[in-house]
């Protein structure tokens, strides 16, 4: 009876102690799966969280550069347009020849819409058709031969300044007669010429004085292009010529050659004096108003003129283009014989000055009767 009491106790002590291992396995079960829970629910909402942070910073960042860029083309468009209307119109005249070849940069970088200034240009054969659209009103600046800008300040009562130079000597004396080698060469000849109370006649008639020729018969055409024309017909001719068109006429014509320079003999003949064979003139009335617009003309002028040199081919293509020289190849070689250069301040009025005595000790007329005053030179003073 004993052994079977002390029997159940074992069996009932045995089946606790089950229960008891049971529950505690369980337990620890239990623990396993809220702690795997945990974890899983913890890192979830962490990515989670992760993602919409990212995805908000993106968006954020993204349309705060949207924001930006807007802002900055608007900006950019609003300067453009302001500069723009900051810019000053100025209606330019030159000549079919050298001047407008040393502002063919400038014509370039105008039709690009790089140029500082609202430019807009003019090209004509004759001198009279840029004077006269100067004078009245028509024209801002103008680029004419030397002598004629004295002529112009004087008839409007100093109207005109003169702001720089922008070719020296230019011409040349054409022929086939290779017997022709000098101005005394001249004497009992006749010579074709253009430029009629310009600078061409006044610098033959100069150097022929100066060599005591009194006998050259001078015949006058409107044009360089007609007085080629002649030559070509008639190759024993002779002829005064400004570059580019010489270099033009020897290209079609095998027969001709360049006799001599007309800077050479008055060099030789003037005793030291300045030869100025083109400068450039602005309305004393625009130049009162537009001074600031003048100076930036004048400085895109100068790196227009240098360009020459430094991109001699891409000048070239815009001489043809605007029909100053019909062919490339001749534009190329006669553009560096045509002596433009750009010469401001002091000593474009030394300069000018002292050709312009040396023209009025020959012939008043041909600068107008009298010798402009200081005013008429603009030294950027």
């Amino acid at each position: 009876m004993k052994r079977s009491r002390k029997c159940v106790y074992v069996i009932i002590l045995c089946m606790v102690m089950c229960i008891l291992s049971a529950c505690g396995k369980n337990s620890d079960s239990d623990k396993k799966t809220t702690e795997t829970k945990t974890e899983i629910k913890t890192e979830t909402k962490t990515e989670a969280t992760t993602e919409i942070k990212t995805e908000v910073k993106t968006e954020t960042k993204t349309e705060l550069k949207s924001e930006t860029e807007a802002a900055t083309e608007a900006t950019t468009e609003a300067a453009t347009e302001k500069q723009e209307k900051d810019k000053t119109k100025i209606r330019i005249g030159s000549l079919k020849g050298p001047t407008s070849i040393g502002l063919a940069g400038l014509m370039s970088k105008s039709e690009k819409g790089e140029a500082l200034e609202d430019y807009e240009f003019t090209i004509a054969a004759q001198a009279d058709v840029i004077t006269s659209q100067l004078v009245s009103g028509d024209l801002d600046i103008a680029l004419i031969p030397a002598n004629v800008s004295s002529i112009l300040y004087n008839k409007t009562s100093g109207k005109v300044k003169v702001i720089d130079i922008n070719t020296l000597g230019v011409l040349y004396c054409v022929s086939g007669d290779e017997s022709i080698k000098n101005v005394e060469d001249l004497a009992g000849k006749t010579v074709i010429s253009m430029g009629q109370g310009t600078t061409p006649e006044f610098m033959l008639r100069y150097l022929l004085n100066a060599a005591g020729i009194s006998d050259c018969n001078i015949e006058f055409v409107s044009e360089a292009t007609e007085a080629a024309a002649l030559l070509a017909e008639k190759p024993e001719g002779i002829a005064v010529l400004p570059q580019p068109f010489v270099t033009a006429a020897l290209k079609k014509n095998d027969k001709l050659g360049v006799s001599f320079s007309l800077t050479d003999e008055w060099n030789r003949l003037s005793g030291g004096n300045s030869l100025v064979t083109g400068v450039t003139v602005v309305r004393a009335d625009f130049l009162a108003d537009h001074e600031d617009a003048v100076k930036t003309f004048m400085q895109e002028q100068k790196e227009s003129t240098e360009m020459i040199t430094s991109d001699l081919s891409g000048v070239a293509e815009v001489v043809v283009a605007k029909e100053i020289i019909d062919n490339q190849a001749i534009a190329e070689a006669a553009i560096p014989n045509c002596n433009i250069t750009y010469v401001d301040g002091e000593e474009m009025k030394k300069n000018v000055s002292e050709y312009l005595k040396a023209l009025y000790d020959l012939s008043p007329e041909s600068v107008g009767k009298k010798l402009p005053e200081d005013d008429f030179y603009y030294t950027g003073k």
